[in-house]
């Protein structure tokens, strides 16, 4: 059976952005087989960190990034190879190099991992936690309507909104791949109760008009977003089945 389960056939068939909620926690068994299907580089990365929760993290997120573009792409796992682009976003090497858009995103015991068959993707998850500085964060880093939006709600509501907001801004962060060149208030993106959606960029609608933001539910204190560029896209949210990690192609 494919590590993915019973969506990999879709998988192969990716025609539409998909994104992919994976369950980090690990067993012994599933330890081994995720670092058995890193590369050396990655292995050793995985190594550097000093608690094993960490560790974790870092080797089921890369083993199921490598598992679902390996189902996707019909090759081994194992002998995917990747290179960053200008800003430092990992992008596939040849033989694969842009036959598909992903980007990766973990927090806490939850990953994320967006497929877009053309247009580019950005994710990001945030494990929920209290934050009573949210809105100096805010004023340093957002817009100003984002910030006033964040201050008009009740104190009860804040918190969520600024970590809806937070992932909104990263995801289209992410997509860019432009890394830290591109500051987080020359957008601007709607804050909770309004949808998701992209506002302007450097202070043009009609550029913005061309992304789609979509607030993801992940349950478990989790919040998370996924920005494409393509006007009104449509993403699926898909689970890897219990068990991933252990499985065997």
């Amino acid at each position: 059976m494919s590590p993915i389960g019973r969506h990999s056939a879709e998988t192969d068939r990716l025609r539409e952005p998909t994104v992919w909620r994976v369950d980090l926690t690990l067993d012994e068994g599933g330890r081994r087989a995720c670092l058995a299907i890193l590369s050396e580089d990655e292995r050793a990365r995985a190594a550097r960190f000093l608690r094993l929760e960490d560790r974790d993290r870092y080797a089921a997120s890369h083993a199921a990034l490598r598992r679902i573009l390996g189902c996707t792409l019909g090759t081994d796992p194992a002998l995917l190879r990747f290179r960053s682009g200008p800003a430092g976003k990992p992008e596939l090497e040849a033989p694969w190099r842009d036959r598909l858009a992903f980007n990766l995103s973990h927090s806490g015991k939850i990953g994320l991992i967006g497929l877009s068959p053309t247009a580019r993707i950005g994710v990001d998850v945030e494990l929920m936690r209290s934050m009573p500085d949210c809105l100096s964060l805010a004023r340093s880093h957002f817009a100003r309507p984002e910030t006033a939006a964040l201050e008009a709600l009740p104190a009860t509501e804040r918190l969520a909104a600024f970590y809806a907001c937070w992932t909104r801004k990263e995801a289209f962060i992410k997509a860019l791949g432009s890394g830290l060149s591109f500051a987080l208030d020359r957008f601007v993106v709607t804050v909770p109760p309004k949808p998701p959606a992209l506002v302007s960029i450097d202070g043009s609608p009609g550029a913005a008009s061309a992304w789609t933001l979509q607030h993801l539910d992940l349950g478990a204190g989790h919040v998370g977003a996924v920005a494409i560029e393509a006007q009104g896209a449509a993403c699926l949210l898909r689970s890897l089945s219990e068990g991933w990690a252990s499985r065997q192609e």
